[in-house]
């Protein structure tokens, strides 16, 4: 209960912060540019959404011989592994909910440029349009994502692992420390 109420007021906070901070750039930026954060904002949610999968599909097994030669990143991807669950749901529900959403609001704020510059004169017609690009582009690319993520979980996973010991050693982030005695799956 506690955990979904953080997950849920985490959720509430970004989402408003991105949508501001995507409303903002997209109302001082070009269409060009504006149309291009929101294909990165639709590519953020796929990405985020292929990383959920792949951890949820991986097996720990597959990286313990690798950990025991100490492969760069070979830890974090056992790390990944052992919580899947908070993985999938930072990923597919957190991340994947809020590009959902961010996108949807970016759409909304590009057919208002588009009405306010007089390039579109039916503003039904042009949201109706964005909007379902928008809808194909994120469903079609999380279709095709899961289909990658399930064939190549382990490399996936491994890589966000690689990922995860740089942002360790560089940056000093250590995301899903292990508290105590850890279960295997």
């Amino acid at each position: 209960m506690a955990r979904g109420l953080r997950v849920s007021v985490l959720t509430f906070l970004l989402t408003i912060l991105l949508t501001l901070t995507a409303d903002s750039v997209l109302n001082f930026l070009g269409l060009f540019m504006a149309v291009l954060i929101l294909l990165l904002i639709i590519s953020a949610g796929i990405l985020f959404d292929i990383i959920g999968v792949a951890v949820t599909a991986t097996e720990e097994a597959s990286f313990h011989a690798m950990a025991a030669k100490k492969v760069y990143g070979a830890v974090q991807a056992i790390r990944l592994v052992r919580h899947a669950d908070r993985v999938s749901s930072f990923c597919n529900d957190l991340v994947g909910d809020i590009c959902g959403t961010v996108s949807g609001a970016a759409a909304a704020s590009i057919v208002f440029n588009l009405l306010a510059r007089g390039l579109v004169t039916d503003q039904s017609l042009a949201s109706l349009l964005l909007i379902g690009l928008v809808a194909a582009l994120t469903v079609g690319g999380k279709a095709a994502g899961k289909f990658l993520a399930l064939y190549r979980c382990r490399e996936i996973t491994f890589k966000v692992g690689i990922f995860l010991a740089w942002a360790e050693e560089h940056l000093g982030l250590r995301l899903l420390a292990e508290k105590g005695k850890m279960r295997r799956r």
